[in-house]
C-alpha cells in the first residue's frame, strides 16, 4: 500500500507546478481529481508539438494517475456541485491567480468552514502577500526576476535561463511537502490547514548558497557554466572529442586526480596543494589540465579517473541518458498503460519500490459521467 492511500485530492490546476503537485501526490497513491475548463481544459494540452494520442507530452507526463472532469466556474450550481465534493476531500491544491478562488466562493476560509479537516494548497507566481501578490507569471519570468538568469551562463554573456523549469517543478514539490505535513498535523490536532508556495520563494530558496556568499563578501557571482564558485577543480575539462566533468571537489581527490595526469607533484605543489590554493591559480590550473586531458579521449578519461576513485562524468544528453543501464536499474522510466508511451516516475522509493504510473491523464471531461452523476451524499462519501 501505498503512503497516501485513502487520500482524496481535488486539484484546480493548469500548466505545470499545480499539476505537477497532483502528479506527486498521486504516485504516493492519493485519489486525484482534476478539474478543468470545458472545451479547452488545461493550456498545457496544447503545448506542444511534440503531441501524444492528440494531447500534448506536457500535459501527458504531468497528469498521469488522475480522474479528469470539466467543470464550468462562471456557472453558480457546478461550483455548488464543487463544494459538495469538497466537503469529502482532505486535499486541495489550485496554481489560479491569487483573489480568483476566493472570488469564485472557493477560497480556504469558506471551504475550510465547511470542511475543517481539509488541506488547502495554493501555488502562486510571487506568494501570498506584498505587492506583487496578485501578479501573474511564468517560469522565465520569475527566473530572470529572482536573480537565477543573472548566475547562469557565460561570464562574457548575458545570464540565461536554466534549461528546465525548476521553478514550476520545484514549487510542486514544496507544495507537496506541505500538503503531506499538513495531513500530518491533521492526525494530531483534527484541523486541516492553508499551505502557500510560490515560484518566486521557490528561486529565492535555489539561491541561498550564493545569497550567503553574497551576504559574506558584498560581491555578486559570477556565472561559471560548468565550474564552481568556490572549489577547484570542479568543472568540464576539454578531452580529445568532448568534455569530462572532473569534480575533484577536496584535497584527497585532487592528489589522486593529479597523479593520473601524471603530475604526483602538483599535490604539494605550492600553487595547488589546498583548496584555497587552487582557487586562487584557477586559470593558470585550468589551462594545464586542459592541455594534457586534450591528448585523449572523454571516453579513456573517464574509465581511469573512475578506476582511481575521482568523480567523474561524461555530459550525456537525454538519449544518453535513457540508454545507460543505470537509469534502467532505477526503473525511473515507466511505460503508461494505453497509450504505448514511457514517462518519468517519481524519484522516491518505498521499502525498495518505486510507485508505478497506474493509469494515463484523462482525456478532457473523461470522468464527468461517472463523478459528476453522483449524489450530494454519495459525493462526500465517495
Amino acid at each position: 500500500m501505498l503512503p497516501l492511500t485513502g487520500v482524496r485530492v481535488i486539484e484546480f490546476a493548469n500548466n505545470i507546478a499545480g499539476p505537477y503537485a497532483g502528479f506527486i501526490l498521486s504516485m504516493l497513491g492519493a485519489d486525484v481529481l482534476k478539474i478543468e475548463r470545458p472545451e479547452a481544459g488545461d493550456d498545457a494540452r496544447a503545448w506542444g508539438p511534440p503531441f501524444w494520442k492528440d494531447t500534448s507530452a506536457t500535459f501527458q507526463c504531468l497528469n498521469v494517475n488522475k480522474e479528469g472532469i470539466t467543470l464550468d466556474l462562471k456557472l453558480a450550481e457546478d461550483i455548488a456541485w464543487a463544494q459538495d465534493y469538497i466537503e469529502g476531500c482532505d486535499v486541495l491544491i489550485h496554481n489560479l491567480r491569487p483573489g480568483v478562488m476566493e472570488d469564485l466562493g472557493l477560497g480556504s476560509a469558506t471551504l475550510r468552514l465547511r470542511n475543517p479537516r481539509l488541506v488547502y494548497c495554493s501555488l502562486s507566481a510571487f506568494g501570498p502577500k506584498g505587492p506583487m501578490q496578485r501578479h501573474g507569471g511564468y517560469e522565465p519570468m520569475v527566473q530572470a526576476f529572482s536573480g537565477l538568469f543573472s548566475i547562469n551562463g557565460y561570464p562574457d554573456r548575458p545570464g540565461v535561463r536554466i534549461g528546465t523549469s525548476v521553478l514550476d517543478l520545484g514549487s510542486a514539490v514544496w507544495a507537496a511537502l506541505g500538503c503531506v505535513a499538513g495531513l500530518l498535523q491533521r492526525e494530531r490536532t483534527g484541523e486541516g490547514c492553508v499551505v502557500d508556495a510560490s515560484l518566486y520563494e521557490t528561486a529565492l530558496g535555489l539561491l541561498t548558497v550564493h545569497f550567503a556568499r553574497y551576504q559574506a563578501s558584498g560581491t555578486l557571482p559570477e556565472r561559471h557554466p560548468s565550474g564552481s564558485l568556490a572549489v577547484v577543480l570542479f568543472q568540464a575539462v576539454d578531452a580529445s572529442d568532448g568534455q569530462v566533468i572532473v569534480a575533484a571537489a577536496n584535497d584527497r581527490l585532487w592528489a589522486k586526480f593529479a597523479a593520473e595526469l601524471g603530475h604526483p607533484e602538483w599535490a604539494s605543489d605550492p600553487r595547488y596543494k589546498t583548496n584555497k590554493d587552487r582557487f586562487a591559480n584557477k586559470d593558470a590550473l585550468v589551462a594545464a589540465v586542459t592541455e594534457i586531458m586534450r591528448r585523449r579521449p572523454k571516453e579513456e578519461w573517464v574509465a581511469r579517473l573512475q578506476k582511481a576513485g575521482v568523480p567523474c562524468a561524461p555530459i550525456n544528453d537525454i538519449a544518453h541518458m535513457k540508454a545507460h543501464p543505470q537509469t534502467a536499474a532505477l526503473d525511473m522510466i515507466q511505460a503508461v498503460p494505453e497509450i504505448d508511451m514511457e514517462l518519468m516516475s517519481l524519484p522516491l522509493t518505498f521499502g525498495g519500490a518505486r510507485p508505478k504510473i497506474r493509469a494515463r491523464a484523462p482525456r478532457l471531461g473523461e470522468h464527468n459521467g461517472a463523478v459528476r452523476g453522483l449524489s450530494r451524499a454519495r459525493l462526500r462519501q465517495r
